[in-house]
């Protein structure tokens, strides 16, 4: 049975006020908990502790300085015991304390002990490489729903020097001074599958190569945008910015008011005219066929509401379709599909129940019973609940269909739909705000040493990917000032491929300019940059090959530690030069040369324009280390672009090495995104 029924408008009544007085007493809570260590109360360092980072089976950054902190009651003397070293402090008035210790060989496993009133011994602690794993859902994506993840997990007892740890979803207004209490866990057939799948496939390549604990920490969270993950500080820094948080909220109470007032702006904007929820029938009624929807707004499905003017809503939205069938159709078994429903549906048709599922991946396929359908006009009515993240039906516009003996009815296209209510939220959401991830996952990190950071994110900026290209060289900056290294390493993965390949379209993408914001980052030292176009979904913005994605970015990390290794990425372009009506590319030849992935087959993937700025589709061949690109509808072209559409799935320019060329463009013309900008 769903966990979602039908409300009567009073119980939506009675429902609100309740929700009120839980927001009001976890803006209380919350203001408890968002305070920095510095501002909490005296009963927090009551007893020893360490920070929530230190568990059983961690693993500690090799040759470099060992940080050990965490809280105590004020005044007490302590005593830190690791590798045969010991440090004595004291706790400060504020109940913290901390000791550095000697940087320590990859090695173990050995103990950590802290004594002071109370005694806690740390046992099985690596000494290894330590990376943080960031981004939004394909960094956070588990081993155990990722390509070949039985035999992986089969085989995990073989690799119990990786190790994990996940960071729960955290957001806070102000910056936290500690993790929670967070566990480490050993590789083993029942943990290992769930493991970020990217995470697990990059420690194995690392571990092969440098025979090392690896451990990673893993803060991803699914469909966060990069904001969120900045801190503050360095936002304000962009003047654009700076007038966006100037007004924003920072407290609990102020946060709780803020929300309320977005809310009725979004009911306001998206169905303006309509009657409050309290004044009409109410959601009861919206299920019946005869009901009168003629007022409701429409949106597209599939498709995800936030990117269809309800940016950030989570909550209840109700869709209806109408549809005639004739008699034969109508008299047959038939079977509703809905493709995926972001995150929990109960449908109805002609005001009967057919079913209902919570899972934002999981396809909706509704058997109806005999009976439901009628010759003439017929009424399909979902509810969609959408507890954070997107919201909607959404993927591949084939899937949604009702299939009936007579053939199949197509269902994608305009829906009519109507908000119902928020979702009553207990504190805010990392997109709320910015900064909220940052404060609440990244701050209590900082005083641990990092090997470097592996990050996949971008698929939630796309529509602002302009802005990207400040926005992310700012994030990396701003976390290697915050880690006190400036030569951090900082790999990450280039979005994938995704999208229908017939909606490609040369005049412009979205996608592309995130991609090639993401390229751009290159510029700063130490960083990499795993091209994933020849591994992505077309109908799935989580491609399930996280395995060549771990394994690139784990090539990337030990290219930048021994620049002598092979190359790491694909052909990287240069340049090019005018001959006649062709184009000659210039590529580093740090790649082995350049190939196709498919062997013998014409090189795929490029497009070229004069001065019109017209894009049309290119030839291409090798000759030598070179690549010409022509095409005959120009005649004096200026500018290149390499797969500069949503979907470059089809690019098969490679290197010796089998490595992927990276989308690029060689024009600086306006991008389609340019004025876009964030707003909460």
């Amino acid at each position: 049975m769903s966990l979602l029924a039908p409300c009567q408008a009073a119980v939506i009544r009675r429902v609100r006020g309740l929700a009120l007085l839980v927001v009001q007493a976890v803006v209380l809570l919350a203001a408890l908990a968002a305070m920095p260590a510095a501002a909490q109360p005296a009963a927090e360092s009551a007893a020893l502790r360490l920070a929530g980072i230190f568990s059983d089976h961690m693993v500690l950054q090799h040759d470099q300085p060992i940080r050990v902190w965490g809280r105590a009651p004020a005044g007490t003397s302590l005593r830190v015991s690791f590798r045969g070293e010991t440090r004595r402090t004291t706790a400060d008035r504020g109940g913290r304390w901390q000791v550095q210790m000697r940087p320590a060989p990859a090695g173990g496993p050995h103990e950590l002990v802290v004594s002071g009133a109370a005694t806690i011994t740390l046992k099985d602690v690596l000494v290894g490489e330590v990376w943080l794993c960031a981004g939004q859902s394909n960094m956070e994506w588990p081993l155990a729903q990722s390509s070949g993840a039985a035999a992986e997990i089969a085989a995990a007892a073989e690799h119990p020097r990786i190790r994990h740890v996940r960071f729960p979803h955290r957001a806070a207004l102000a910056p936290m001074g500690d993790a929670p209490p967070l566990q480490w866990q050993a590789a083993g057939s029942d943990t290992v599958g769930d493991f970020s799948g990217v995470g697990y496939f990059f420690a194995r390549r690392l571990q092969q190569e440098r025979d090392v604990p690896v451990g990673l920490v893993n803060i991803a969270w699914g469909g966060t945008h990069i904001e969120t993950w900045s801190r503050r500080g360095s936002l304000a820094q962009d003047p654009e910015m700076a007038a966006v948080l100037k007004d924003l909220p920072d407290t609990p109470s102020a946060w709780a008011s803020w929300l309320e007032t977005r809310a009725q702006s979004v009911l306001a904007r998206f169905q303006p005219g309509l009657p409050p929820l309290d004044a009409g029938a109410g959601p009861a009624a919206w299920a019946e066929p005869d009901h009168d929807d003629a007022a409701w707004p429409t949106l597209q499905v599939p498709g995800l509401w936030e990117e269809q003017g309800l940016p950030g809503f989570d909550g209840g939205v109700w869709f209806r379709r109408h549809l005639q069938l004739d008699a034969a159709q109508a008299a047959s078994a038939a079977t509703l599909h809905l493709g995926a429903v972001d995150d929990c549906d109960e449908t109805w048709v002609n005001g009967r129940r057919v079913g209902g599922l919570c899972g934002w991946d999981q396809p909706r396929d509704h058997p109806l019973p005999p009976g439901t359908l009628r010759a003439g006009r017929n009424v399909i009515a979902v509810r969609v609940t959408d507890t954070g993240g997107g919201g909607g039906m959404h993927g591949d516009a084939a899937l949604v269909r009702l299939d009936v003996g007579a053939g199949t009815v197509p269902l994608a296209g305009l829906w009519k739909a109507r908000i119902e209510a928020p979702l009553g939220r207990q504190g805010p959401d990392a997109n709320d705000l910015p900064s909220l991830a940052f404060n609440g996952m990244v701050q209590p990190l900082l005083p641990m040493r990092l090997q470097g950071v592996i990050w996949y994110q971008g698929e939630s900026n796309v529509p602002r990917a302009a802005q990207y290209v400040q926005g992310f060289r700012r994030l990396i900056l701003d976390w290697r000032r915050q880690w006190r290294r400036a030569d951090l390493p900082f790999h990450f993965v280039q979005l994938a491929a995704y999208l229908p390949p017939e909606r490609n379209t040369l005049a412009g993408s979205a996608w592309a300019e995130l991609r090639e914001a993401q390229r751009l980052a290159l510029a700063l030292p130490h960083t990499g940059m795993a091209v994933a176009t020849d591994v992505g979904d077309a109908h799935d913005i989580h491609p399930r090959d996280k395995r060549s994605v771990g394994e690139r970015l784990a090539l990337l990390a030990l290219h930048d530690a021994d620049a002598r290794r092979s190359p790491a990425s694909g052909p990287v372009f240069r340049g090019f030069e005018r001959r006649g009506h062709e184009l000659v590319l210039r590529f580093d030849d740090t790649a082995g040369g350049l190939a196709t992935a498919d062997a013998g087959a014409a090189v795929r993937g490029f497009s070229v324009a004069d001065s019109s700025r017209v894009f049309h589709s290119a030839q291409a061949r090798i000759e030598g280390g070179r690549l010409v690109v022509s095409s005959p509808a120009v005649a004096h072209p200026v500018a290149v672009r390499h797969g500069w559409v949503d979907n470059p799935q089809d690019n098969n320019l490679v290197g010796g090495h089998g490595l992927p060329a990276s989308p690029f463009r060689s024009d600086d013309w306006p991008w389609l995104t340019a004025g876009r900008r964030y707003a909460p």
